[in-house]
């Protein structure tokens, strides 16, 4: 009996093949990484600063008897406020080149210095002294909005659809 010793060729991934492929996808991974857009991350965080700034308010009106102010941005003016912080992506204020939500006047105000209420004043009947609020990270913007009864609505300008839709 006699063995046919032939060389069989292998096909397979070599070492160096594989190296390749895994420093090409490090390098697409790097490029996706660097291009992603945390603007509208940081809104959502700017949103919900709000949002619990706001119930803590709300929360201590309550408790103390007395108003509680709520203050964003650089506000100034007399007495405490309860702060609320916003990441270095965040601005305060509505962008020039963003239309007001529907149904929103113009306030000659914010039409001048880009902020309408840098207070917000709560009470311990759960009412609000103040009515909106825009924070923007320059492409696109949120707009808070409270009613009389401490309701919050919050909308946000799509600039892929060109148009406020709700939060």
């Amino acid at each position: 009996m006699s063995l046919d010793c032939r060389r069989t060729s292998q096909r397979g991934t070599s070492l160096l093949e594989l190296t390749v492929v895994m420093a090409l996808i490090a390098l697409l991974a790097g490029v996706v990484t660097a291009a992603w857009d945390t603007g509208s991350t940081e809104l959502a965080a700017a949103h919900q600063e709000i949002v619990g700034s706001l119930d803590q308010a709300f929360t201590l009106a309550r408790a103390r008897g007395t108003d509680v102010t709520v203050a964003l941005g650089k506000a100034s003016g007399a007495g405490e406020h309860l702060p609320v912080q916003l990441s270095r992506g965040v601005k305060w204020g509505k962008p020039a080149h963003i239309p007001l939500p529907p149904d929103m006047d113009a306030d000659p105000l914010a039409a001048r210095t880009g902020e309408s209420h840098p207070l917000i004043t709560v009470t311990p009947r759960h009412t609000t002294l103040a009515s909106a609020w825009f924070v923007n990270n320059g492409k696109e913007a949120l707009c808070m909005r409270l009613n009389g009864k401490g309701h919050l609505k919050v909308l946000r300008w799509r600039r892929e659809l060109s148009k406020w839709t709700r939060v």
